[in-house]
């Protein structure tokens, strides 16, 4: 088991945001769905000790997180946020950032294959690219660092169709092609049926269920069917 989070509970301003939450992520693709505010995004950070729970224990790979160097831990699980924050300069100075910092070597235009741009990207202002591309530019950032567990907070949320689609595309190609293990939180149940195998359904900070993508989803088809039907 890649992830274990075991009786956690985790609050912020005061309210809680995750309550007593049982959840385990297994290597591969694995996604965290649910409404808005229900605690996914929340969830995501505690993988890598962006955040700490109040109470329980988050373990990592038969260890628990907060044993584990934070800056070490998130060069292994690393965060690709919902909006793009790069820095200023080019592509390569974007794709450089962490592994400059990490003191690792890089290759930025394999990085940049990965994630699904053309290498030639590489000397571009980062500032003139599209939303989509520079999401993918985070992914190279974030592939870099070499990481086993990729965390997407909402990868795809700002992005037009055709945009969303080539990330998901650069997703599945990243899972056929690596052995690095995705967890994708998204609001989105079709998207997570396209992305994940296993799936975290999130409601009031609780996980409501948990298991393979195709039965746990499958909850969320029967009503709409059910609509439909009964509009008809």
């Amino acid at each position: 088991m890649l992830f274990e989070i075991e009786k956690v509970s985790y609050s912020r301003d005061g309210k809680l945001v995750l309550r007593d939450l049982h959840a385990r992520v297994p290597v591969g693709a694995s996604s965290v769905v649910g409404p808005s505010g229900s605690g996914k995004s929340t969830l995501l950070r505690l993988l890598n000790r962006l955040a700490d729970p109040n109470s329980g224990t988050v373990v990592y790979e038969g260890k628990d997180v907060r044993e584990y160097d934070p800056l070490a831990l998130r060069r292994e699980v690393s965060l690709v946020p919902q909006l793009p924050a790069l820095i200023d300069g080019s592509v390569h100075d974007n794709v450089a950032y962490g592994p400059r910092l990490a003191g690792h070597s890089f290759d930025a235009r394999s990085c940049l294959e990965l994630a699904g741009l053309d290498p030639e990207f590489e000397h571009r202002d980062a500032a003139k690219l599209s939303v989509g591309e520079q999401q993918r530019v985070m992914l190279a950032r974030a592939l870099a660092l070499e990481p086993r567990v990729l965390l997407l907070d909402e990868p795809t949320s700002a992005l037009d169709q055709a945009a969303r689609d080539a990330v998901e595309t650069t997703l599945r190609g990243l899972r056929a092609r690596t052995a690095i293990s995705t967890v994708v939180v998204t609001h989105d149940m079709e998207q997570a049926k396209r992305l994940a195998e296993y799936v975290i359904r999130i409601e009031g900070g609780r996980a409501t269920a948990q298991g393979a993508a195709a039965e746990v989803l499958a909850d969320e088809v029967e009503p709409a069917i059910a609509a439909a039907e009964d509009a008809s």
